[in-house]
C-alpha cells in the first residue's frame, strides 16, 4: 500500500503503508523508547495520538497478548522507520489501525522538538492522488485539537469490575480513566482488592466500597475537560487517602486548586530522570503525558531533571506522581510508589 502522513502546516511525507486501509486524524507525538511497542500501542493514554517511533527498528520480538495494557491497540496510527515483521503489520490490521514505514522519523521527531505537538493526518491505501493530498491538507487544519475532545469517556470502562488477589488486606477504588493492566497488577501484588469503576462514578457510589484508597488513573487529554472527576476528588478529600498516577496526577492538583498546562512536546520515553526532593535520590522513570502541574498547593516531592516540570505532589493523606511507577515500557525504578501508597491507609 501506499502511504502519507500530512502535517497541519502542510508538510507531507510519503511512505508505505500497513495494517488497515484508512485515513485517520490524531495529535503526532513521539516517544523514545527502544523495546515495548506493544505497550505502547495498547496504552489507553494514547487515545487521540498518533505516534511516532523515534527507534528505527519496530517488530524485532513479535507480539503477545502477555504485553497488553488494555484490550487492544488504542493510539489513531503508527509511524514507524521500519516495520521489521510481519506479526506487527498483522496486528496492527486486526485493530483496524493503519501504519506507515519508510520515512525519516528522525526528521518528524526533530520537527515536533523544535516546533512542538502537531495534529496529523495518516492514510493509507492502494493509490493516493494529489487532488486527495490536497483535500487532507484543508482538513487537518480543521481537526479538533485534543483539548476539544473527550477522549476519556472512550477509554474507561463502562461497568465496574473487581479484581481479587489470593489474599484480601486492602481495598482500593480506582477511577479508572485510561488505565493501563500492569498498574492493577502491582496493587494485585500487594494485596490489594481493586475495584475499577467507570471514570464519572460519584463520590457517595466510591464511598459505598468503603475503600481503604482511591487511586486516580492515567489517561487521553487535558484534564481541565474531566470536570465531573475534578468535583468528585474534591467530596473525597478528608474521607480517605487520594493517589494518582499521570493523568491522576493532574487531577488531583487542579481539585487542590492548582492549575496544568499543556507542554510543548510532552514527554514520552523510557528515560525521564526523575529526583525525589524528599531524600535526593534520582530514578530513571517511564512517561507518557503531553500536560503537567504547575502552581498547585501541595508539596512537591518529585521534580524533572531535563525541564524542572512538576513530576509529583504530596499533602495530607494524598500522594501522587506524574510518571508511570509500573513501567511497561520502561525501567522499574519506582515501584516503591505503590508501597507508599498502601502506607497511607488508616488503620
Amino acid at each position: 500500500m501506499e502511504a502519507v502522513l500530512v502535517l497541519e502546516d502542510g508538510t507531507v511525507l510519503k511512505g508505505y503503508g500497513f495494517g488497515a486501509e484508512k485515513e485517520v486524524y490524531g495529535e503526532l507525538v513521539f516517544t523514545t523508547v527502544m523495546t515495548g511497542y506493544v505497550e505502547v500501542l495498547t496504552d489507553p493514554s494514547y487515545k487521540g495520538q498518533i505516534v511516532v517511533m523515534t527507534y528505527p527498528l519496530i517488530g524485532n520480538y513479535g507480539v503477545s497478548e502477555r504485553w497488553f495494557e488494555s484490550d487492544g491497540i488504542k493510539v489513531e496510527g503508527y509511524v514507524v522507520r521500519e516495520a521489521t515483521s510481519d506479526s506487527i503489520k498483522e496486528f496492527l490490521k486486526s485493530y483496524d489501525i493503519p501504519g506507515i514505514e519508510g520515512i525519516d522519523t528522525r526528521f518528524l521527531t526533530k520537527k515536533i522538538r523544535s516546533g512542538g505537538v502537531v495534529k496529523a493526518c495518516l492514510k493509507t491505501g492502494e493509490k493516493i492522488g494529489k487532488d486527495e493530498i490536497e483535500e487532507i491538507k484543508e482538513k487537518v487544519k480543521d481537526y479538533k485539537d485534543i483539548s476539544e475532545i473527550d477522549l476519556v469517556p472512550l477509554v474507561s470502562t463502562k461497568k465496574v469490575i473487581i479484581h481479587k488477589p489470593d489474599k484480601v488486606k486492602y481495598r482500593c477504588v480506582l477511577i479508572d480513566c485510561g488505565v493501563k493492566k500492569n498498574i492493577i497488577n502491582n496493587l494485585l501484588k500487594r494485596n490489594c482488592e481493586v475495584i475499577q469503576v467507570p471514570y464519572n462514578t460519584s463520590y457517595d457510589k466510591i464511598l459505598e466500597y468503603k475503600p481503604d484508597f482511591v487511586l486516580i488513573s492515567n489517561g487521553p487529554g487535558d484534564p481541565k475537560r474531566l470536570k465531573e472527576v475534578i468535583k468528585t476528588i474534591k467530596c473525597l478529600f478528608g474521607h480517605l487517602p487520594l493517589t494518582g498516577i499521570c493523568l491522576g496526577n493532574q487531577l488531583l492538583a487542579l481539585a487542590l486548586g492548582g492549575d496544568t498546562y499543556k507542554m510543548k512536546f510532552g514527554h514520552r520515553g523510557g528515560n525521564h530522570p526523575v529526583k525525589d526532593l524528599r531524600d535526593g535520590k534520582v530514578y530513571i522513570t517511564s512517561q507518557n503525558h503531553g500536560f503537567a502541574v504547575k502552581d498547585v498547593d501541595a508539596d512537591i516531592i518529585f521534580k524533572n531533571l531535563n525541564d524542572n516540570t512538576v513530576e509529583g505532589i504530596a499533602d495530607k493523606d494524598i500522594l501522587s506522581v506524574q510518571f508511570h511507577p509500573e513501567a511497561r515500557p520502561g525501567p522499574r525504578d519506582t515501584e516503591f510508589i505503590f508501597d507508599q501508597m498502601v502506607k497511607l491507609i488508616r488503620r
